[in-house]
C-alpha cells in the first residue's frame, strides 16, 4: 500500500484496510479477557470441589487418628497445621480478589475489566512495590517455607513440587532478570490478575491434596506391607495317624499390633491379656465334645462403639468326635471367586465324610472343596462323619465372607499409588487395575477412565491407553506437575457381574 502518487480513491481503500485490521486486534483483544474470565470460572468452580472433597479427608483423617492414635496421631497433627495455613493464605488471596475488583460493577463483564492500573497501583510505586505488594510476596513465601518445614525430609516428593508451586524467585527474560512480582502483575489487566490469584488458590488446594493422599496412602502402604504378616501352618488334616508323613502347607497371616480393642469379653469374662492385636485365651477345656466360646471385641471408632461379636465352637476330644476344617486361604472365604476349602477328621476316611454350606461343592482331591459364597457376612459349614464305630459325629464351623478389596489403578505392570514418569513414557502406557497382596491372583479389566491434568480441565477416555484429547492435555503440563488417572472402570474377568469396589486413583509426578 506504500509507494509512488496515489489516487484518492486508492487513499480511501488504504484507510479502510488499517481501520479493518485495528478493529479485528480490538476484537481479538475482548476474545482474550473473555477466555481469561471463563478460565476463573472454572477455578473459582474446581477451587470449591477441592475444598469439599479435602474438607472429607482432613475430617476422616481426624477420625482415624482419634481411633488409632498410633498410626495416625502425627499425620493429623502435621496435616490440622498445613490446613490452618492453607486457610489463612486463601483467605488473604480472597480478601485481595475483592479489593482490585471493588469499583468493577459488573464483575460478569470481563472485557471491561482490561485496566491496568487497579494491579500496577495495588502491588507497585515508582520502581519498589506498595505496602500491599510486599504483604502479598511475603504470603507466598511464607506459606512456601512454613509447608516445606513441616513436610520435612518425610515427603520430599511434594516439598519439591511446593517449592516450584510457590516459587518467586526472578525470573528469566530476553533482556535478563525481572522480579518475580514485576514479572507476572506489572502492566497486566485486571482479568488476568484476577485469574492469576485464583490459580495460586488452586495451587493451595493441590498442595492440600497431596499432602492428605501422601498421609493416607503411605500409611495404608505400610499396614499391608509384608512386616505385617506371620506364618500359619496349615495341616492337610486336623490329625495325622502314626506312621503316616505328615502333610500341610506354611500360609501367611495378617495381623496389627497396634490395634487395640477397648475389651474383649469372652465367655463373661474380660480378657486383659492383648497381644499383637489378639486376645490370648487361657481357661480349662470343659466337657468332652463340642464346646462353645461366646463374646464380643469392643472397639472405639469415632464417638461411639463397635461392638464385634464372638461366637465360636471347639471341641474336646477324648476320641475324634469333631470335624477339623481349614480354609486354604485362611478362615475368611471371598465373595466373586472360588476359594479352596480342605475338610477332613482325624481317624474317618474322606468317603466317609459329608460336608455342605450354601455354595459348598467337592473337587478333586482327598478333603478338597470349593466354596463360592453369596450373600451376608458369614457362612457355616456343616460336617458330619461317619467313625469305624458306626457312630455318627457332627461340626460345623464359621467363615467371615468378605468382598474383594478395592483395585488400585496400575502401569506398567504393578507400579500404583504415586510413581514418577516422563510424559512420552505416560503418553503410551496401558492403564489396568491391580489388586496389591490380595491373597487370589485375580484379572481385572478396565474399560476406561477419567485423565486430569493441573489447570485443564478431566478429560474421559474410553478404553487402556490416553486418547488424542488427553495427550493434548498432557502436553500442556509443566515438570513437577502430578496428573491424576482416577474413576477407573473396572470389572472382574470371568466374573462380570461382581460388583467391584472403586478403584483408587493413581498420582503421575512428571519428570520432564
Amino acid at each position: 500500500m506504500a509507494g509512488g502518487k496515489l489516487s484518492p480513491r486508492q487513499k480511501m481503500i488504504n484507510l479502510m484496510y488499517l481501520v479493518f485490521i485495528a478493529m479485528l486486534a480490538m476484537n481479538m483483544s475482548k476474545q482474550v479477557l473473555s477466555a481469561f474470565g471463563f478460565m476463573n470460572e472454572k477455578l473459582v468452580d474446581s477451587n470449591i470441589t477441592a475444598d469439599n472433597r479435602n474438607g472429607a479427608t482432613y475430617a476422616s483423617l481426624a477420625t482415624k487418628a482419634a481411633d488409632q492414635p498410633d498410626k495416625f496421631a502425627k499425620h493429623n497433627e502435621k496435616a490440622q497445621q498445613i490446613q490452618a495455613l492453607s486457610l489463612e493464605f486463601n483467605s488473604f488471596l480472597e480478601k485481595t480478589k475483592e479489593e482490585l475488583t471493588k469499583e468493577v460493577e459488573d464483575k460478569k463483564n470481563y472485557e471491561s475489566m482490561d485496566g491496568t492500573d487497579q494491579g500496577n497501583t495495588y502491588f507497585f510505586k515508582g520502581e519498589g512495590y506498595t505496602e500491599k505488594g510486599k504483604a502479598f510476596l511475603d504470603k507466598i513465601n511464607t506459606y512456601r517455607e512454613k509447608v516445606v518445614a513441616l513436610l520435612g525430609d518425610d515427603y520430599k516428593n511434594i516439598t519439591e513440587s511446593v517449592k516450584k508451586r510457590f516459587d518467586t524467585s526472578d525470573q528469566k527474560t530476553e533482556d535478563g532478570k525481572e522480579p518475580w512480582l514485576k514479572n507476572r502483575y506489572e502492566g497486566f489487566p485486571l482479568i488476568t490478575t484476577i485469574t492469576n490469584l485464583s490459580q495460586i488458590q488452586a495451587d493451595i488446594k493441590t498442595t492440600e491434596a497431596e499432602m492428605l493422599s501422601a498421609m493416607v496412602q503411605g500409611q495404608l502402604e505400610s499396614d499391608v506391607s509384608m512386616t505385617n504378616y506371620t506364618t500359619i501352618l496349615v495341616p492337610d488334616n486336623a490329625a495325622t495317624l502314626q506312621g503316616n508323613n505328615f502333610k500341610g502347607k506354611i500360609v501367611l497371616g495378617r495381623y496389627d499390633a497396634s490395634l487395640k480393642p477397648s475389651k474383649v469379653i469372652v465367655n463373661g469374662k474380660e480378657i486383659t491379656n492383648i497381644e499383637n492385636g489378639g486376645a490370648i485365651l487361657d481357661f480349662p477345656a470343659g466337657n468332652v465334645g463340642e464346646n462353645e466360646i461366646k463374646g464380643e471385641f469392643v472397639f472405639k471408632e469415632g464417638d461411639s462403639l463397635v461392638r464385634l461379636p464372638i461366637k465360636s465352637t471347639y471341641a474336646v476330644v477324648a476320641k475324634p468326635n469333631g470335624a477339623v476344617i481349614s480354609a486354604d486361604k485362611m478362615n475368611v472365604v471371598y465373595r466373586g471367586v472360588q476359594n479352596p476349602i480342605t475338610i477332613s477328621m482325624p481317624g474317618v476316611p474322606d468317603n466317609a465324610i459329608k460336608a455342605n454350606a450354601p455354595g459348598l461343592r467337592k473337587s478333586k482331591g482327598v478333603g478338597k472343596y470349593m466354596m463360592s459364597p453369596g450373600k451376608g457376612r458369614e457362612v457355616y459349614i456343616n460336617v458330619t462323619g461317619k467313625l469305624p464305630t458306626g457312630e455318627t459325629v457332627t461340626s460345623k464351623q464359621k467363615f467371615r465372607i468378605k468382598d474383594i478389596p478395592a483395585p488400585m489403578a496400575a502401569v506398567r505392570g504393578g507400579q500404583y499409588g504415586q510413581i514418577k514418569m516422563p510424559k512420552s513414557s505416560l503418553q503410551k502406557v496401558k492403564v489396568g487395575a491391580i489388586l496389591p497382596d490380595f491373597v487370589f491372583d485375580l484379572k481385572i479389566n478396565v474399560s476406561g477412565f477419567s485423565f486430569r491434568v493441573p489447570g485443564r480441565p478431566t478429560v474421559k477416555v474410553n478404553g487402556t491407553r490416553l486418547n488424542a484429547a488427553a495427550i493434548r492435555a498432557l502436553a500442556r503440563a509443566r515438570s513437577g506437575d502430578i496428573v491424576t488417572i482416577f474413576d477407573v472402570k473396572a470389572s472382574l474377568a470371568g466374573n462380570s457381574g461382581y460388583y467391584l469396589k472403586k478403584v483408587a486413583p493413581l498420582n503421575v509426578q512428571l519428570t520432564n
